[in-house]
């Protein structure tokens, strides 16, 4: 994570740092303070609003903030982080619409960047085996919706009478 980072920073470019848990993103504070004397920014769901809204301000306008660190469901309703052009999930949330949601947030109106994800996993770990589940139950749900409503368009006319026929 560190090397990544480095390289985001050589290159001017902004960061968000994804954990789903918040004395994580404390640990990962010091640590980014410590290895590159900057203060990451920390978004967590401990902040008031205001806070919160201060914290999204300073990262989206001013470059002296170019790594804002996340916890994954403390975002709420409408957040718009399109400053960043590196998304990075440093621990796995098992539920991948919420990971999804949270890359998502880089995605809204008024992103004009190319916006690289990375996704850190402990190899030989639990969350290795979670992450290999997911991945296989993605693959089978996308080969057999095959990506929203239009496999059905691909039926043959017996495929779909037979789709509709009631058998009892």
């Amino acid at each position: 994570m560190l090397d990544l980072l480095e390289n985001i920073l050589e290159k001017d470019e902004n960061a968000f740092l994804f954990t789903q848990y918040k004395e994580m993103g404390d640990i990962l504070t010091k640590i980014i303070a410590d290895n590159f004397k900057i203060e990451p920014l920390f978004f967590h769901g401990e902040l008031n609003r205001k806070t919160r809204d201060q914290l999204i301000n300073d990262f989206q306008n001013k470059h002296k903030f170019p790594i804002m660190i996340l916890s994954l469901k403390a975002g709420g309703t409408g957040l718009n982080l399109t400053a960043a052009n590196h998304v990075i999930h440093y621990n796995l949330w098992w539920n991948p619409a919420v990971e999804n949601q949270a890359t998502d947030r880089t995605f809204r109106i008024g992103q004009t960047k190319d916006v690289i994800f990375h996704r850190f996993i402990t190899l030989g770990t639990f969350e290795e085996k979670i992450n290999e589940m997911l991945e296989k139950k993605k693959e089978l749900s996308d080969n057999v919706i095959k990506g929203g409503k239009s496999w059905i368009t691909e039926l043959s006319n017996d495929e779909i009478k037979k789709l509709f026929t009631l058998e009892i």
